[in-house]
């Protein structure tokens, strides 16, 4: 959609018109890519359902060993796996701890919202 709205740019350098890349696009608009809210909405998730009660069905199917077999090759990532890195980048190596916080949970995701820190590099 804002490709189409800004239109094609004219590059001095190779003196010809361009469309804008994806990056450029989204230093123009300041607004998160679709992985950062994709991030950012299970990190959310995830807080919520550390929270919650254990006997709650979210939490028992989160911790739930399903004692499958993996298949060949390289083991795909758990959904586990994945808040374990968007953790990572957002709070650094202390950032279970501020899990059952509510208010500081808020305060670490508003930050990682705010300042564009679970940015992903586009190539």
């Amino acid at each position: 959609m804002y490709r189409r709205i800004l239109g094609p740019v004219y590059d001095n350098e190779k003196e010809n018109w361009r469309i804008l890349t994806n990056k450029e696009i989204y230093a123009m608009v300041k607004k998160p890519t679709i992985t950062q809210t994709i991030r950012l909405n299970r990190l959310r998730w995830f807080g919520h359902v550390q929270r919650v009660e254990e006997n709650r069905i979210p939490k028992r199917v989160l911790y739930m060993n399903l004692g499958t077999t993996r298949l060949r090759g390289r083991p795909r990532n758990r959904w586990q796996d994945e808040v374990r890195e968007d953790g990572r980048l957002v709070g650094g190596e202390g950032w279970k701890e501020n899990v059952h916080n509510r208010e500081e949970w808020k305060k670490l995701l508003r930050k990682a919202r705010n300042r564009f820190m679970l940015l992903v590099p586009m190539e």
